[in-house]
């Protein structure tokens, strides 16, 4: 190699990734075997520094740069000198029993060595470079021995001098061999491409394979050849230290010095060795790491006995090991305990490791204190953790002792809370050991230092977790990990987000199928953060955390240590960091925030908040057999129940004896927004479970598995108990609606078992769960709910209880001459139940009205759709000349037309505009014919006719409530609001209703009524909601169900009637006002949408009408009245610039109804013909082609052909008519004109087809002939030849 001029440059650190080159990639290669072996280790090796290497001897001074420059010269002719006579010896003694193999020359059987196989140590293919190294060696090896085998060395002697003047101990080497030694030496510092790594496998397997290297020779040749100088630059010096380290491993790895302790263990190789490695691992801090890995090799491979004397008192050793705690060096420290794990040696490392050693003092507070600078300066290498830090975990959670733990502690914790379980002495030990590191090294060194240390502190804490048992988790989750971990995670730009999202994600890999480790963090995440882990980090890792469990025992588990928490008063972080304030109001956007009684809560408020709504979440995605699934229920419904309605009088634990349960309370008053929330829940739960809940099962053959019927014994035990009392103090009106509740529930559950499994069985039960639900809602909201709970009891009493079992007190005896119908109290009871219930009190109404729905009478139906017609807003009553009344009422949509807009009939191209109507009439337009509705306006009091006093009072209470809050307030968007929910919880019903009465006669009520209450504005202003509501139930389960009311009870002209008005609406042009440019275009859109739904919806119902209508199968003359409708709508559709009816819906209504379409096809033709304007004329065209389709189909039978070739024989002169003003007025625009070709095309084919073309042209005049010649062209001369 040729040598390379340096010039000074200052001292660089290098890349982190050659630490792993110094550290892992320097191999031997004692056999040709092992050199395979090697090789796979060096295939491995990382890309070396970007810069070319020393290539020679380089000496400071200018004089011996100018010699080494010689020596180069010389060395090429010497060893050219030397082989030749090398040859000469080796043949004539060797010549007849020369059996070694070697490689020979071409003209010689003397062996050589190739120079250019060193080409191939520097390539990238580790195969390649395997092969290089064989090559080398055992060329090398026969060319020493053949070397070894010279009785006189004197004729090569001059060469060898040459080569030895600087005395580096190679003088028993033959010349190659020195010079690949020399060579290799130097390669190991060039950072191109793989040379690094190549030539330090070459020199190991040579030094291990040829014992002729000395290794005290390579010490000084490593020192001589890679000597770093002041000239250098940083890149040179780096490729110089890196040289040497590759070096010293080669020797390490050749296992030269055990073999040289072996054979004399007096040796001082392995000082010397020790000395110069530990000499370069103090000039670079990169060097340590690899340098201490160098070490431990050797470690390994020498015996104990040689460790004491030959590395700890290796000359610098000592000094390194004393200076490690100041300067903080975390390799000695890992140097200490790998020698001490060997040796057991105490003594001999200072204050490094704790004297005696034994792990309570290693992870004693003092200690690891004391080492804190050695454990932090570790970070230097990262992304990769230093090796200390799996050594020091190892010494921490060892394997046995922690395998047996953890199966005792995972048996424990899935059995129930016990108190003051013992561990083991062991287990108390590492527990205080893993307590004792989390605190001072995890919190106290690295989670309150710089960003590098924290990502080094979630690094150590992934290496925890393998080892760690479920006991030990809320130890290492402590309030400043968690806390640290939620910092990061809250702040997506942050340098540790990345950091902190990978440490998450491997730890839910670690939990993910162990029910254990899953309850630990999940409850450590929560407790440490009040229960906003989710809100805060804006993930849903806890919330897919508890969607995880799937068994038993893990839902049972997870609740216990909830309830735990929820009892536990020393829960709250005391230590909340320096994000603590911001993230807490970041984390006010959770799901327990909605609730209003949450935003007042504290941190500890909040947390028992959590694990409320989180108990019966756990049931969400759990799926059991039924049986286990009750356990789990049963579990949750005790601790909601005691917490949320029960107090303790003595203390906080109370034990029942009936039940065989001590019950406990938190010492601290539960606030009262805690008990609701029990309450909701409570309910929620009982709700969900009446949903899933099939036919029953018997549990051990004595009872069902009915949560409900639990709950109220339950209940009615803790009630019983002297010592609890409810949580709120109740009037004597609630305490005798829960009285009256409890044993009409009781009764209920009886009369149920008695119909077992049949329809009346579910009414009772749907019955039942109503009544617990509405006594936990009297609970939750006292002096509410009073009179409704005592109406519900006597309606339950009259459905299903025998005369005799009454019992009715002579308040609630009913005068059976002016008691109102049963289904009447029942459907006003439950609207009366609905304005103010919650969420699982509405499920049990709807299931109650589902299954009695089908007795409701015409007058309950009937209140619940004026309920829904309701509004806040009085009806105007018009005053003849109050011209402003006037504009209010012509405007349907809250916009009005421009009636100073010049029209004509070609602007209905874009949309015509007319005048308006009165907005009475679109409010009518789809209402039903009953005479109440039709002449008492909206808001007289007339308009609930029909209803005593009492049953008005029971259905308006709320009403009257809203309207008297109304008066009271500003604006009245309160009351508005409430009216508007209460108006779509009844729609919930009606949608019940009219899916379990499909086909009957009130369907038809219910659509009148509906449709009313959407095409009038006030029903549904302010709110879109209920707008759309109205519109998806009509959809669903009017004009889409494929039951009709086909009852005969439905007189025709009341479907008549609707027909009208419907037609009429959807005829209505959309008015714009003379103001409209002064309004939002926000606005401008919504009436817009508004005008295009209520045109949707009056032809949806026009469809409905019509096909209720056809379903009855009457004759022409009783549709008379239907014909004429529609004959009155197409007039206006050809004369009137009024009427906007699309001929798409009446293309539909011909499509659909093939009588009207045969009907009025006459009359069709005549007005087409006679229209005023070309837009029309040709427009209705399309209705022409429509109903010819569909009486004068093309592919007919002979028996449909007579009666279709009749049928259009009988409008030839009509169509004659329709020809002759086509062609007479052709209209001017081009795509017109194509139109009406294409329209006489089609008649002209359906009159070829039908043999009728004879017959049509002697019904055209001649003009008309000569017309059609000029303006049809092809097509009527095509007709004409078929003559």
């Amino acid at each position: 190699m040729g040598f390379k001029k340096r010039s000074t440059k200052s001292e660089e650190e290098v890349l982190e990734g050659q630490t792993d080159l110094a550290a892992d990639n320097t191999v031997s290669a004692p056999s040709s075997k092992k050199i395979k072996m090697i090789g796979k280790k060096d295939a491995d090796m990382g890309d070396g520094v970007a810069s070319s290497s020393v290539a020679n001897s380089v000496k400071p001074m200018e004089r011996k740069k100018k010699r080494k420059q010689v020596d180069k010269e010389r060395q090429r002719s010497v060893l050219e000198n030397e082989e030749s006579q090398l040859k000469q010896p080796i043949i004539e003694p060797k010549g007849k029993d020369a059996t070694e193999p070697v490689a020979a020359s071409s003209s010689s059987s003397s062996p050589e060595f190739h120079i250019s196989v060193f080409k191939d140590l520097a390539s990238a293919d580790s195969l390649v470079r395997e092969a290089a190294v064989e090559t080398i060696v055992t060329e090398l090896q026969a060319v020493q021995k053949a070397y070894d085998r010279l009785e006189n060395k004197d004729l090569v002697e001059g060469g060898l001098k040459l080569e030895a003047q600087k005395d580096d101990g190679l003088e028993n080497c033959a010349s190659s061999l020195g010079y690949a030694v020399r060579r290799l030496i130097r390669g190991v510092s060039s950072s191109r491409e793989c040379v690094r790594q190549g030539f330090a496998l070459g020199l190991t397997a040579l030094v291990a394979s040829i014992p002729s290297i000395k290794v005290d020779s390579l010490l000084k040749l490593i020192v001589n050849l890679l000597e770093v100088s002041s000239s250098m630059k940083g890149q040179e010096v780096r490729d110089c230290l890196l040289g040497r380290l590759f070096a010293y491993g080669a020797i390490a790895r050749s296992d030269r010095l055990t073999k040289e302790w072996l054979s004399d263990k007096n040796t001082l190789l392995i000082k010397e060795f020790m000395s110069a490695i530990i000499s370069l691992a103090s000039k670079k801090r990169y060097l340590q790491e690899p340098s201490v890995s160098i070490i431990l090799e050797i470690i390994e491979k020498l015996p104990a006995e040689a460790l004491l004397d030959h590395i700890l008192e290796a000359p610098g050793v000592p000094q390194w090991f004393e200076e490690a705690i100041d300067v903080g060096n975390p390799d000695a420290l890992l140097l200490a305990l790998k020698i001490h794990e060997k040796t057991s040696i105490d003594s001999k490392f200072g204050k490094l490791l704790p004297n005696p050693f034994c792990p309570s003092k290693l992870f004693s507070a003092d200690y690891l204190s004391s080492i804190s600078n050695c454990l932090k300066e570790s970070t230097f290498c990262q992304p990769r953790v230093h090796s200390l830090w799996p050594v020091l975990v190892n010494i921490l959670l060892p394997d046995t002792i922690l395998q047996a733990e953890d199966a005792v502690s995972a048996s424990n914790s899935l059995k129930k809370h016990k108190k003051g379980r013992k561990s083991s002495s062991s287990e108390e030990e590492i527990a205080n050991n893993v307590q004792s590191f989390c605190d001072v090294v995890i919190e106290r060194s690295l989670l309150l230092s710089s960003h590098d240390r924290k990502h080094l502190a979630f690094d150590v804490l992934l290496l925890l977790l393998p080892r760690l048992p479920s006991s030990f988790i809320p130890i290492v989750f402590s309030p400043k990990v968690v806390q640290c971990l939620i910092d990061i995670l809250s702040t997506k730009d942050s340098w540790l987000y990345k950091v902190a999202q990978h440490f998450l994600n491997e730890l839910l890999d670690w939990v993910r199928n162990d029910d254990v480790r899953r309850v630990a963090v999940i409850v450590a995440f929560q407790k440490h953060s009040n229960g906003k882990f989710d809100c805060i980090t804006k993930t849903k890792t806890v919330k897919d955390l508890m969607a995880e469990f799937k068994t038993e025992a893990g839902c049972m588990l997870f609740v216990q240590n909830l309830i735990n928490l929820f009892l536990d008063e020393g829960h709250a972080s005391e230590e909340p960091s320096d994000q603590s304030q911001t993230t807490d109001e970041n984390s006010e956007i959770g799901s327990i925030e909605d609730k209003d009684s949450i935003g007042i809560m504290g941190n500890a408020d909040f947390l028992k908040g959590w694990v409320i709504e989180s108990l019966p979440s756990v049931l969400k995605h759990l799926k059991l057999d039924p049986e286990a699934k009750f356990r789990v229920q049963k579990e949750i419904l005790k601790f909601l129940s005691v917490q949320g309605l029960f107090s303790a009088s003595l203390g906080n634990e109370v034990t029942s004896f009936e039940l065989q349960e001590k019950f406990r309370w938190p010492k601290a008053t539960t606030s009262t927004a805690l008990c609701k929330m029990c309450i909701e829940q409570l309910q929620s739960l009982l709700a969900n479970a009446q949903k899933v809940e099939e036919p029953r099962s018997l549990a051990n053959g004595l009872e069902p598995n009915d949560l409900g019927s639990y709950f109220m014994r339950f209940f009615s035990t803790l009630r019983n108990i002297p010592s609890v009392s409810l949580f709120r103090t109740l009037s004597d009106d609630d305490k005798e609606s829960v009285t009256k509740l409890l044993e009409m529930e009781s009764k209920l559950y009886k009369e149920e078992r008695n119909f077992r499994l049949s329809n009346d069985a579910n009414k009772v039960r749907a019955l039942r769960y109503l009544l617990i639900l509405l006594l936990l809602q009297v609970l939750l909201r006292p002096g509410e709910f009073c009179d409704a709970a005592s109406e519900l009891t006597i309606c339950c009493k009259k459905v299903f209880t025998a005369p005799d079992d009454l019992n009715l007190s002579g308040e609630d005896e009913l005068d059976d001459d002016a008691a109102p119908e049963l289904m009447d109290v029942l459907v006003d009871t439950l609207l009366s139940l609905l304005p103010q219930s919650s969420a699982p009190m509405r499920t049990a109404i709807e299931q109650v009205f589902r299954y009695f729905c089908g007795d409701v009478t015409d007058d309950g139906l009937m209140r619940m759709l004026r309920i829904i017609k309701k509004d806040l807003k009085p009806a105007r009553h018009q005053e003849a000349g109050s011209e402003d009344d006037d504009d209010n009422d012509d405007d349907l949509l809250g916009i009005e037309e421009d009636e100073e807009e010049d029209e004509d009939m070609d602007e209905a191209e874009t949309g015509e505009t007319a005048d308006s109507d009165e907005q009475s009439e679109d409010s009518e337009a789809v209402v039903g014919s009953e005479g109440a509705d039709k002449d008492i306006p909206e808001d007289s009091d007339e308009s609930d006719g029909g209803m005593d006093d009492d049953a008005m009072f029971r259905m308006d209470t709320y009403l009257a409530q809203i309207f008297k809050e109304k008066k009271n307030q500003a604006g009245g968007e309160t009351a508005q609001s409430q009216l508007v929910l209460f108006k779509l919880r009844v729609l919930s019903l009606l949608e019940i209703y009219l899916h379990e009465n499909r086909g009957k006669p009130q369907v038809l009520t219910v659509f009148s009524n509906l449709a009313q209450a959407f095409v009038n504005p006030h029903t549904t202003e302010g709110s879109e909601q209920l707008g759309q509501r109205i519109w998806g139930i009509l959809q669903r389960k009017v004009f889409k169900e494929k039951k009709l009311p086909k009852d005969e009870s439905i007189p025709l002209s009341t479907l008549e009637s609707l027909l009208e008005k419907n037609l009429k609406l959807a005829s209505k042009p959309f008015k714009r006002k003379k103001s409209a440019s002064s309004l939002s275009k926000k606005k401008l859109t919504a009436s817009l949408t508004r005008y295009k739904m209520i045109v949707s919806l009056a032809q949806n119902s026009i469809y409905w009408i019509l096909k209720i209508i056809e379903a009855r199968n009457l004759s022409d003359s009783e549709l008379q009245g239907v014909f004429d409708l529609l004959q009155a709508v197409l007039e206006g559709y050809f004369d009137s610039k009024k009427s906007q009816i699309k001929s798409g819906v009446l293309k539909e209504i011909f499509r659909r109804n093939p009588r009207i379409s045969r009907q009025l096809f006459g009359f069709l033709l005549e007005n087409c013909g006679n229209a005023k304007s070309d837009f029309r004329r040709v427009e209705a065209l399309d209705l022409v082609i429509e109903v010819l389709k569909s009486q004068v189909p093309m592919n007919s039978n002979e028996s449909k052909r007579d009666a279709s070739k009749k049928f259009l024989k009988s409008h030839l002169q009509s169509l004659g008519h329709l020809i002759e003003t086509l062609v007479t007025k052709m209209p001017e625009k081009k795509s017109r004109k194509t139109e009406v070709h294409k329209c006489c095309d089609k008649i002209f084919q359906m009159i070829t087809t039908l043999d009728l073309t004879k017959a049509f042209l002697k019904c055209l005049e001649p003009g008309t002939l000569s017309a059609c010649e000029s303006q049809l062209g092809p097509v009527f001369l095509k007709l004409k030849k078929l003559k």
